[in-house]
């Protein structure tokens, strides 16, 4: 559906080649002010015979940008997931008119590609050289000087690209992924509605390879995780960082505090270990949310600076904000921008929160002290109405018009949920980063699963998502305590003055495959020797 959106926004499809009409007297260089940029449909032979549907947006003669040969640089475009190669077609045309050679390709699998879907798999790697290989055949690219961008499937490509191809200078992922076990299997902890989600867009689209089918139904099944995991680590940009790093590529990387597939710590996480130049941006939204607005062609933030940092590596042009590295955070709840020499300037503090013990009403306090030695039971595999919201939709809402899942706190069951609650805030409070539980579990049953929720409650009750994360467990004795620690999903949100927060703690939530039985018991406690503690991250 956006590809076919985007094919609209081509002007004259092929037409766009040809000059537009002008007087007899026009200079030559006002021709080629005036021209655009040559536009052409191909396909890109494989050595194995698969054939990948392509488009590619070549430079006016006279654009600026071009060495002494005449050679423009170069910017691969992997489609995204279930997309086809017209999906950056307006982004494509304003590369060539800046004075890039833009080839875009359908992924192997997807639409009229030949082949079957690898996920970033040793075939789909083998696909970016042979596209990079074709383009310096066949078009006025110049080898030295080759990068890629990319949106989700896409992102994730140049990453991998960037491990293997040597002669990739630049990459930008947007909103791709660096871990895909992360993403589909963070806390030990199936993420089954993101991947029905990339299911459901890809059945009409794309051909399944056996392998892929096999993984997503042993994901389903909660079966043979260890084989499911080893496919996706393959599958990671993170296992080959050291390769990005001796190869030097500059890494541009954008986000989603609200991404419900590919979630923002493992992107803090890779962002960490790169040693390249590199930058990072975060922005309120959900997976893919934040770029759509430049794949229809309006101005975008994150297009905007990818293109700058391409500009940068690539031409040593651009803006000084294009050469910038660091980190950039939009914070959630006002929109400020911030900037930060790296991840580890982002919380200049931390903030220790006590669990105390809940109180007659199943309530207990969260707070600088707290007293310990207690045990907080809840029903097993029952959703107490705590949730991470809903794949792509709660991210967007977030982004559009401020509006996160959100709960009334003192409604929520006792039964199936534990509530920790703070004092208000006279100031507010300023989080930044990634907060940290810590609690033990007593269970009835080996394996289990506990979601935790951090909210920002105002003075009705009416409670806001700030921050989520599941975490299972397996091979427990079942009645003896072991300690738990979950680390929430990395944000950036400034709790408004007079408001508390509250940490919620339960055993079932729909985004996930959790394994709590139901008619199981979960408790919660605080050992005198290991209190239970919330670690906060702020400024």
């Amino acid at each position: 559906m956006v590809a076919a959106a985007l094919a609209v926004a081509v002007p004259g499809g092929t037409a766009m080649a040809a000059a537009p009409d002008r007087p007899a007297s026009a200079t030559p260089a006002a021709v080629r002010a005036s021209a655009a940029p040559a536009f052409r449909l191909v396909e890109i032979p494989l050595k194995d015979g698969t054939v990948l549907k392509a488009d590619v947006f070549t430079p006016a003669a006279g654009t600026p940008g071009a060495d002494r040969n005449g050679r423009y640089p170069l910017v691969a475009q992997p489609a995204s997931w279930g997309q086809n190669d017209l999906e950056y077609v307006a982004q494509g045309r304003k590369l060539a008119a800046d004075g890039y050679v833009a080839v875009t390709y359908t992924v192997r699998g997807f639409w009229g590609s030949g082949g079957q879907i690898d996920v970033a798999g040793p075939k789909d790697v083998g696909d970016i050289s042979a596209v990079i290989d074709w383009s310096l055949a066949h078009t006025p690219a110049d080898p030295d000087r080759v990068g890629m961008v990319g949106l989700s499937l896409g992102g994730g490509l140049t990453l991998m690209g960037a491990a293997f191809d040597p002669r990739v200078k630049a990459v930008a992922s947007l909103s791709g992924w660096a871990d895909l076990t992360d993403a589909l299997y963070s806390g030990q902890t199936r993420h089954l509605q993101a991947a029905g989600l990339l299911a459901a867009v890809q059945t009409p689209t794309g051909r399944r390879s056996p392998e892929f089918a096999r993984t997503l139904s042993d994901l389903y099944a909660d079966r043979d995780m260890p084989r499911v995991i080893q496919w996706a680590h393959t599958r990671s940009p993170a296992t080959y960082v050291d390769r990005i790093n001796a190869h030097g590529t500059a890494v541009f990387l954008a986000n989603a505090w609200g991404d419900s597939i590919f979630n923002p710590g493992q992107m803090t996480s890779f962002y960490r270990r790169l040693t390249v130049p590199k930058r990072l941006e975060l922005r309120p939204g959900d997976h893919a949310t934040q770029e759509l607005t430049s794949l229809l062609g309006l101005p975008n933030a994150t297009w905007t600076s990818a293109r700058q940092w391409l500009d940068h590596y690539l031409k040593g042009s651009g803006s000084s904000g294009g050469a910038r590295q660091g980190v950039e955070l939009e914070v959630r709840s006002g929109g400020e921008h911030e900037n930060y020499q790296d991840w580890r300037a982002v919380g200049s503090r931390t903030e220790r929160l006590r669990l105390g013990r809940p109180d007659s009403h199943g309530v207990g306090t969260l707070g600088a002290a707290g007293e310990a030695g207690w045990s907080r039971r809840v029903a097993g595999g029952i959703d107490s109405g705590a949730d991470g919201g809903i794949a792509e939709l709660s991210g967007t809402l977030d982004q559009v018009i401020g509006l996160p899942p959100m709960v009334v706190v003192p409604l929520l069951p006792r039964s199936s949920a534990a509530i920790w609650q703070s004092a208000p805030y006279a100031k507010g409070l300023r989080l930044r980063g990634a907060a940290r539980l810590h609690t033990t579990v007593t269970a009835s049953t080996p394996k289990g699963s506990a979601f935790a929720y951090l909210y920002d409650v105002n003075a009705l009750g009416v409670g806001k998502l700030i921050s989520h994360a599941p975490q299972s467990w397996s091979g427990r004795q079942p009645g003896h305590a072991f300690p738990l620690d979950v680390t929430l999903f990395p944000t950036a949100y400034d709790l408004p003055a007079g408001h508390r927060l509250a940490l919620v703690l339960d055993t079932a939530d729909p985004l996930y495959g959790g394994s709590t039985p139901r008619g199981s018991s979960v408790a919660f406690g605080s050992p005198a020797d290991g209190p239970a503690e919330l670690a906060l991250p702020v400024r």
